[in-house]
């Protein structure tokens, strides 16, 4: 498995924990040095089983500076959405997860990270 971390979040240190006391053999991806490309982002997003405007970060200043909130959340407005996280990767959610089964989870809580190591 994969988790895209930022290591300054508090979440991510949380996660890698919890990976590590479970034995989880896993990469470590630093997303905001390693960033993700459209197509990794669609293959996330289709892993997940979410749209682009569920895993950004609506809240940070660059998505304030883009007018994220008023940016329709639409399949015609997919891609805009998926070029602003590719462009600004700090607006992805955090952790990620990809398990070996082929799906992903926004790894926020200590149960999401389990239910990724259960797959």
């Amino acid at each position: 498995m994969e988790i895209w971390i930022n290591p300054a979040c508090s979440k991510c240190r949380s996660a890698l924990t919890l990976l590590d006391a479970e034995g989880a053999d896993y990469t470590v991806r630093r997303y905001l040095e390693d960033v993700p490309s459209e197509d990794e982002i669609r293959a996330v997003l289709d892993r997940l089983g979410l749209e682009p405007w569920d895993i950004t970060r609506t809240g940070e200043a660059v998505a304030k500076e883009l007018g994220l909130k008023e940016w329709a959340r639409d399949a015609g407005s997919r891609d805009r959405w998926i070029a602003a996280l590719a462009g600004h990767p700090k607006l992805i959610q955090r952790p990620i997860i990809t398990a070996d089964d082929g799906t992903a989870v926004v790894a926020r809580t200590d149960e999401a990270v389990r239910d990724a190591l259960s797959r």
